[in-house]
């Protein structure tokens, strides 16, 4: 089992939380007419956060994969789409990984989807940062405010 995290255009996805998810379980369906480990497919948005992601988590497959690889290198399995990239991670990398996609997500406003945790789903909202789009309830101390 792995850890996975989506990026994706925020442009070409729903931002209706169940509507997202059927369009999410589209996109993972990879039917596209490509290869899905060559980031010339995708969006300038998401191939710009590729070609920096991959210096931090180096791609186990496709034209940007090594063979000089260590045993303790943070190497993950991208999928990547014209409108989505599936990233799996190994769960020891979880920790790590989780805030450097979503800071990577803000950073070159591309949505981001938790697909293995909290399925929280966010977009870019215009200003450098990601806004989730899932209705969360107060915490309990917040009621009475």
């Amino acid at each position: 089992m792995s850890y996975d995290l989506i990026v994706f255009n925020p442009a070409a996805a729903p931002r209706n939380q169940e509507a997202f998810m059927v369009w999410y379980q589209q996109q993972a369906k990879w039917v596209e007419d490509h290869d899905y480990n060559n980031p010339e497919v995708s969006s300038e948005e998401l191939h710009n956060w590729f070609m920096e992601i991959k210096e931090t988590f180096p791609p186990m497959n496709g034209p940007y994969a090594s063979d000089d690889v260590s045993e303790d290198q943070t190497l993950a399995d991208y999928s990547i789409g014209q409108d989505m990239i599936y990233v799996a991670f190994g769960w020891v990398f979880a920790d790590q990984a989780y805030p450097f996609v979503k800071n990577l997500a803000a950073k070159y406003q591309v949505g981001f989807f938790d697909a293995s945790g909290n399925s929280d789903i966010f977009f870019p909202d215009g200003s450098g940062q990601l806004v989730s789009i899932i209705e969360h309830s107060k915490p309990w101390w917040k009621f009475w405010a």
